[in-house]
């Protein structure tokens, strides 16, 4: 699936974590103990990203031109109620702002959480709103300027964030507000490092940021026709797929808290909560994750979720973890008593979000100044306590991230299992697809996708797609994040490219992985194209490079092929892949976006997933995932060891499309190799006529 850094802070993208990891067994701690890198501060979602709802036959034309064609459109009834509540008795300020995220930062989030997609009518996961009293401006990257286009009534100005001259939205609040003016936000919808960094950029024209707490704007316009938070009921994810068990993940987080001088650490990233404590969920589509806050302290652990969803027998996995059960809405008041009792709390600041930040900070200010009151005149000794003078904030990188990113033993083999038995669902579908389309059938993009589903149903261990799968045919394709909705989706073209990214959630892994094909006679220029993101591909695919290099590193391995034409993607080549949790995971990525410091690690999995695309043509994408393992090189320079790739995807890759010509022996022998192993691995578990297509499709390349 593709990724890339977005508007709002993205998980894969713009979390900056330790270099390393105590990571090696059960016996040793598994958490960091090392520096950490500076955050990237330009508030990109892990990574963010993804999920398009609306789908057609492309004819998309610039904005400026649809703002004419649609000059007559009724003021936007939305954005009107909204801007009543601007002065209503305690708001009382000139600016909101409305972005993608739920308040744990997530990338996906549940219906009743897509505040910015209601107010703004674009359904784009990544992306920023904001609304003056007169104004109202949206924010999205490059994968999504097409849909955007289509999507945003002329209410509304698209800012194509990255383009020459496109304003931030702190520089065009500066831009727009008289000066002195009050820009307010919902504190939960902001990590702290975005708030903070938002804070410092609109002081600059003396504006004030305004926290409302307890008042979402856009849920009161949303009023009754809001979903319902989700009550589903949380599972236990069993320790022949996790590896590890609670007690062992808990102790070394544990030691962790104590060389910290830490005394408590809040975790608000989802898939963070469900990792540490081997559990999964339903609330958010696509990702098994739960809405859950959790606090551990040296003695103890606190789950901050709805009861509704906990079942008898997750009851008795968190007691017998010793974890104890609190009201999800109930954590302020717990971060207040925290600083109370003079805790050291441990905060990832880029994830955390703002209103629990501040709320601590507020009640450390509270507690230190009833602290002089009492000692006013008293003569204070020294004590040796590292807990002594208060309450007192430790800002530090999440230690789970890494850990969660270097997948165990038990997690490698899950995830090489469900690529297995994902792979023969794809055969199966494409033998399928190919049929119907040589019969003439008339299929649109959603009944694909459908079957698509329906293929992956019947494999052991399903779950659920691990995002909606983007179905596209011709100039869909050009749309980064496309997916279709039936009321107006197109046929599959059979003289047309077609792009299929798609994955799935197993009890035991997470797949991803994108193929472009075409059933007709593909055009020299679609060839040349295609070969070229092959080469990519192939090229990241084979890099090797010392222990400690950042993903960025390698992602013009990728783009090179295409940079030697002029031509290039507006996404990042990467992401990281959860382990039967989030397809995108950070903190490590493969991104033209140099921020990201995060080195690969052994053991973590990423995305390859180079692309071109021409709009209102044709889209291609090729993707697999990898698996970042140790490299035997002749040399170690400097005493460090080298790392790779082993491929965990086994899908054919089209022929029909490789211009030959263009691939050296090398990129022949690869691609010769590549389906070698297709064939070995993934025909076992087929047999008729899709066996027949694996074998047809596997066969060797030759370069004359």
């Amino acid at each position: 699936m593709v990724t890339m850094c977005s508007l709002t802070s993205t998980l894969a993208c713009t979390n900056s974590h330790p270099l390393h990891l105590r990571f090696l067994s059960v016996s040793l701690p598994i958490f960091h103990k090392f520096k950490t890198h500076p955050k990237l501060l330009t508030k990109s979602p892990n990574a963010p990203f993804l999920t398009v709802r609306n789908c057609s036959s492309i004819t998309a034309k610039p904005s400026c031109e649809i703002k004419r064609n649609r000059a007559g459109t009724e003021p936007d009834e939305k954005l009107r109620r909204l801007r009543e509540l601007f002065s209503k008795p305690g708001v009382n300020i000139d600016a909101y702002i409305i972005p993608s995220q739920d308040a744990h930062q997530s990338e996906f989030i549940a219906e009743c959480y897509m505040r910015r997609a209601y107010i703004s009518g674009f359904t784009g996961s990544a992306g920023t709103a904001v609304v003056t009293k007169d104004k109202a401006a949206l924010w999205t990257d490059g994968r999504y300027f097409l849909q955007a286009e289509k999507q945003l009534s002329s209410s509304w100005i698209l800012m194509r964030a990255g383009n020459l001259g496109v304003p931030t939205t702190s520089e065009w609040l500066n831009d727009v507000l008289a000066p002195g003016g009050r820009v307010g936000i919902d504190p939960f919808l902001f990590s702290s490092d975005a708030a903070e960094e938002l804070k410092e950029a609109i002081a600059k024209k003396n504006h004030e940021l305004v926290y409302l707490y307890d008042l979402n704007l856009v849920d009161e316009v949303w009023g009754e026709s809001r979903t319902k938070p989700p009550k589903k009921p949380v599972r236990v994810h069993d320790l022949k797929y996790a590896g590890l068990d609670v007690a062992s993940k808990m102790s070394s987080l544990k030691s962790d808290l104590v060389d910290t001088g830490s005394s408590a650490i809040v975790i608000s990233m989802l898939d963070e909560v469900a990792w540490l404590l081997n559990l999964r969920g339903s609330d958010v589509p696509h990702s098994p994750v739960m809405y859950a806050y959790l606090i551990v302290e040296i003695d103890r652990a606190k789950l901050f979720i709805d009861n509704t969803k906990v079942t008898p027998e997750v009851m008795n996995h968190l007691k017998n973890a010793g974890v104890e059960l609190r009201p999800y809405d109930s954590i302020l008041s717990e971060i207040e008593s925290l600083a109370a009792q003079g805790t050291h709390l441990w905060l990832d600041t880029s994830s955390v979000n703002a209103a629990i930040v501040n709320t601590y900070k507020s009640a450390c200010d509270r507690y230190m100044g009833s602290l002089r009151n009492k000692t006013k005149g008293m003569k204070i000794h020294d004590s040796s306590n590292s807990q002594s003078g208060g309450p007192a904030g430790v800002y530090k990188s999440s230690p789970i991230s890494i850990a969660k990113a270097v997948k165990n033993h038990a997690e490698r083999e899950g995830m090489q299992n469900s690529h297995l038995r994902d792979a023969a669902a794809l055969a199966q579908f494409w033998v399928w697809l190919e049929d119907e389309i040589h019969k003439d059938v008339k299929l649109t993009e959603v009944e694909v996708a459908d079957k698509l589903l329906e293929f992956r149903s019947k494999q052991a261990g399903f779950i659920d797609t691990s995002f909606d799968t983007i179905s596209a045919s011709g100039a869909n394709g050009a749309i980064i994040h496309y997916k279709p909705e039936t009321e107006n989706c197109t046929v599959v073209d059979a003289k047309k490219l077609f792009l299929l990214d798609s994955g799935a959630q197993y009890v035991d892994g997470t797949t991803d992985v994108t193929r472009t094909v075409h059933f007709g006679e593909p055009t020299a220029r679609q060839k040349e194209c295609f070969t070229r993101v092959l080469q990519g591909h192939i090229a990241l695919d084979q890099a090797v490079f010392p222990e400690g290099t950042p993903g960025f590193v390698l992602d013009a391995f990728a783009r090179s092929s295409l940079w030697k034409i002029g031509l290039d993607y507006r996404h990042g080549t990467g992401h990281g892949v959860g382990a039967a949790l989030n397809v995108h995971e950070g903190p490590q990525s493969i991104s033209f976006r140099y921020g990201n410091m995060t080195p690969l690690l052994k053991g973590m999995i990423v995305s390859n997933e180079p692309g071109y695309y021409e709009d209102h043509a044709f889209g291609i994408r090729i993707e697999n995932l990898l698996f970042v393992k140790e490299v035997n090189t002749a040399n170690r320079f400097g005493g460090v060891g080298y790392l790779g790739f082993e491929k965990l995807t086994f899908v054919p890759i089209q022929s029909k499309l490789v211009d030959i010509s263009l691939l050296s022996v090398a990129e022949v022998d690869w691609l010769n190799e590549y389906h070698s192993q297709v064939w070995e691995k993934v025909s076992p578990l087929l047999d008729g006529s899709a066996r027949q297509w694996l074998w047809n499709n596997t066969r060797p390349l030759v370069k004359q």
